[in-house]
């Protein structure tokens, strides 16, 4: 059995949004229950020159969206990036659910020899579909939940390998 490249996406990308949403209910009970300022866990740094958690979170939904824009070939969805609240991060990541949810096999499956091209500042990276995918975009999506998981972990947040992986 193969497994199709929306197989390969959607569903992946669906259940570690959902995980990342359950920790933050996690996240908010800690907040409330220790009588912290939510600033303090939204704005923390694992080192100065990382992005705070807010923008880890951010950047999973971001990535999470663009994969399949990408290899659908619709346009990438937009965001202010103006959370300051675990509920409004909650709603982006809710926002992205449903967008990537709309996606159908059709509109992704057969891409996996894609052209895609990436830009960031003033370089383009250019991938087929396949390794857009599997080496870039999951990799990076993982890795901004992962960070976001480190940091809350940190910060004394009660979560653990089962809140991470969910129930995939």
């Amino acid at each position: 059995m193969t497994i199709s490249m929306y197989q390969a996406s959607v569903p992946r990308l669906i259940n570690i949004l959902k995980n990342l949403d359950k920790i933050l209910d996690k996240t908010q009970e800690h907040i409330e229950a220790k009588k912290i300022d939510a600033a303090c866990i939204i704005d923390f740094r694992l080192f100065p020159d990382m992005f705070s958690m807010v923008r880890q979170v951010q950047i999973a939904c971001d990535t999470a969206q663009g994969v399949v824009a990408r290899l659908a070939g619709v346009e990438i969805p937009s965001h202010d990036d103006s959370e300051r609240s675990i509920k409004e991060l909650k709603q982006r990541i809710a926002v992205s659910i449903t967008f990537i949810e709309g996606f159908t096999p059709e509109q992704i499956d057969g891409t996996e020899d894609k052209p895609i091209v990436t830009k960031r500042r003033d370089k383009e990276t250019h991938y087929k579909g396949m390794q857009f995918l599997l080496g870039h975009a999951i990799p990076n999506v993982y890795f901004h939940v992962t960070t976001t998981y480190n940091m809350l972990r940190h910060n004394g947040v009660e979560i653990g390998k089962r809140d991470y992986l969910g129930t995939p």
